[in-house]
């Protein structure tokens, strides 16, 4: 149960960056089509690079690229709340995902059961 809930609570924060990058393309400045271009495309690249570096079944990239790709992800999405003014979510959001990720390093917690 302990194992599961970690990673699903991991799972739900990748989906809830995804949604982050998305509101965020939505709401720069500039016309329709960018706007649209950015909210469908940050999130499309976020998700190509998450399931190439850092997802658990990832074949690319080594444990150091791994971590990088996922603080570049949580920081970037923690960053795009922040400016778009919920200061108090954004550190809320990187607070939980940093306990979260810590969790999962130092129980070593797999989707499959073995070591991460």
């Amino acid at each position: 149960m302990w194992r599961w809930g970690n990673l699903l609570g991991a799972f739900l924060a990748e989906l809830i960056a995804l949604g982050i990058f998305a509101s965020w393309g939505w709401a720069v400045d500039g016309t329709t089509l960018v706007r649209l271009l950015l909210a469908i495309g940050l999130p499309a690249v976020t998700a190509v690079v998450w399931g190439l570096f850092a997802a658990p079944t990832a074949t690319r990239g080594t444990p150091v690229v791994r971590t990088v790709v996922k603080v570049l992800v949580f920081g970037l999405a923690g960053a795009a709340l922040w400016s778009l003014g919920h200061p108090v979510w954004a550190v809320v959001f990187v607070l939980v995902i940093a306990v979260n990720l810590l969790i999962i390093r130092v129980q070593k917690l797999s989707p499959d059961g073995n070591a991460a």
